[in-house]
């Protein structure tokens, strides 16, 4: 078992990547959770007037992908964690994560700067190594937005140095991830609407 557990509306839209059978183990052991990744990502569509959007602190995309999420709640989450040496505790708190719900965590990496994904990575790895995650999933974009982005004029806004597939993938390779399995979904041109 595989990618061949999502449906067709997923693998035909997004380019869809995954590790350690991160598939197979939302779908039997999170059976809720694997739905509502399934019923967010197939609803999705990407909207001009939110890639035409700029300068906010979270784009429109983000915000939306995180609500619905939410309405199925899952919860933005930070998890406080220490380190203890001959007894003495050191605070070494994590990266709190966009979406999280019963073991699953879930970041959406839209257009920030591409060591957003170390940073998701290792919180990947070091919770599940906690014992506190038990799969991590992406949502990010593939390369070929960036004839979109060019043809709307911002092109200059999601630069090679910003999150897209091309710079993820060699940090999952690399084992960026760890032991964590791993699912990534790339919004592709499949999903751009041109209307608002």
């Amino acid at each position: 078992m595989g990618l061949e557990l999502l449906p067709l509306v997923i693998t035909s839209q997004y380019e869809v990547h995954e590790w350690k059978h991160a598939s197979a183990i939302l779908a039997q052991d999170f059976p809720c959770e694997w739905q509502d990744i399934i019923e967010v990502v197939s609803a999705f569509r990407l909207r001009r007037s939110w890639v035409e959007a700029g300068g906010k602190n979270k784009s429109d995309i983000s915000k939306q992908i995180d609500q619905e999420f939410f309405k199925r709640g899952w919860e933005e989450k930070q998890f406080s964690t220490s380190i203890v040496v001959d007894g003495k505790p050191t605070d070494s708190p994590t990266h709190k994560v966009d979406c999280f719900k019963n073991r699953i965590a879930l970041e959406i990496e839209w257009n920030n700067k591409d060591p957003f994904y170390d940073r998701d990575l290792n919180n990947f790895r070091l919770l599940f190594d906690l014992r506190v995650v038990s799969v991590g999933v992406i949502i990010t974009r593939t390369d070929e937005l960036q004839q979109i982005f060019d043809n709307l004029g911002r092109g200059k806004s999601f630069g090679n140095s910003t999150t897209h597939m091309g710079k993820l993938l060699p940090k999952i390779n690399g084992g960026g991830g760890g032991g964590c399995p791993l699912l990534v979904f790339g919004i592709s041109k499949k999903l751009f609407l041109e209307e608002a």
